[in-house]
């Protein structure tokens, strides 16, 4: 039994394709998570019992922890979920992004590489997958698409952190021949994902009868990728893609931020009708779309994001199984159900304030 190693695997993607894994493979899973505000045993509680799983609670910027782990586990596969993510948090304070998103791809990369170099028969089957952004790419006008060619320009401490890591992971294979891919995804959404980011901060706003905050005039574009599907095209990137290849994953659901809210407002109708909800009864409100406020925006909020995801549908035959309002209400209905979940994750970290404001030191 081979073993893949999850970097990050209680976060958000990187939960959801631990469960792929299990579900799908016979592989041995090792989870590795520093379980940080984002990152919490509660979003694997259903599978810590697995045989085929195991967690180790490591810094991935930590040199000892991380080769330590190679030497302990000897894996086949790295899928290096592990990310500071929040590009508002990045604008406060982007130190914890330079570690984890440089500095700890860094370690993972020179584990990889001293592993094989001990163990010259792996190198033919291992792979190290490092799972990026589209952000790298920067921002998009009204038209165009980003595809594996576009030249990085990334415009946050966030996309500049991962950007920084990309370069390292294909340095390593160019320099080195470390069997490494690279993925670059379009927004995920779906169950487990922490409050901070807008679908799920709108859909438990709205439950509190709070309001909806809306960056600027709402018209910022993003691609809507199901995290369901994503883990289906991780998977076929780590099985089938070719050492020292990109892969651009996206969704093709392009929305503005106001239509994402706008959709899950009448969906949040429709699932949690006005009146049955005690938040907004008690407001007067007949519609959780009378919660949405426009806020000022945030510095240097990229306008358009949009994938082409040619490569990854025509040379490994993947393709996104959801439309996003198919997904969106599977998502709502996720968290109208596991509040508990959002409560624990939340709990003495986060209240769902306002982030990313700050303009100077």
């Amino acid at each position: 039994m081979s073993t893949t190693v999850v970097t990050g695997g209680a976060g958000f993607i990187g939960c959801n394709f631990v469960r792929h894994l299990l579900e799908h493979t016979e592989e041995r899973v090792v989870v590795v998570d520093k379980l940080t505000y984002a990152g919490h045993a509660e979003s694997l509680a259903d599978v810590a019992e697995h045989p085929r799983y195991a967690f180790v609670r490591a810094d991935i910027a930590d040199r000892d922890s991380v080769r330590t782990l190679f030497r302990e586990h000897s894996p086949a596969a790295v899928v290096n979920f592990a990310a500071e993510t929040h590009v508002d948090r990045s604008i406060d304070d982007a130190a914890d992004f330079v570690r984890t998103n440089v500095a700890g791809t860094f370690e993972l990369l020179e584990a990889a590489r001293l592993h094989l170099r001990d163990n010259p028969p792996e190198a033919d089957r291992f792979r190290f997958l490092h799972v990026s952004t589209d952000e790298v790419y920067g921002t998009l006008g009204p038209e165009g698409t980003f595809s594996e060619t576009t030249p990085y320009a990334p415009n946050s401490p966030y996309a500049a952190s991962k950007a920084g890591a990309d370069h390292f992971v294909r340095a390593w294979h160019e320099t080195y021949r470390l069997p490494a891919l690279v993925t670059n995804c379009s927004n995920n959404y779906g169950p487990y994902q922490f409050p901070e980011k807008l679908i799920p901060l709108m859909i438990l706003n709205a439950v509190e009868g709070k309001p909806l905050p809306i960056y600027g005039d709402g018209g910022n574009v993003r691609d809507w990728l199901y995290v369901g599907d994503h883990c289906e095209g991780i998977l076929r990137v780590l099985r089938q893609g070719q050492p020292g290849a990109k892969y651009n994953i996206g969704g093709g659901n392009e929305r503005t931020n106001l239509q994402v809210v706008d959709a899950l407002c009448a969906i949040l109708d429709q699932e949690l009708p006005p009146g049955e909800n005690p938040a907004l009864s008690a407001r007067g409100l007949a519609s959780h779309a009378e919660l949405k406020t426009f806020v000022p925006d945030r510095p240097g909020h990229d306008r358009r994001y949009a994938i082409d995801a040619t490569r990854v549908r025509t040379e490994l035959g993947w393709t996104p199984r959801h439309a996003f309002e198919d997904g969106l209400r599977a998502t709502v209905r996720w968290y109208l159900v596991h509040r508990d979940w959002c409560a624990a994750v939340q709990s003495g970290t986060y209240e769902r304030e306002r982030l990313g404001l700050e303009t100077s030191s």
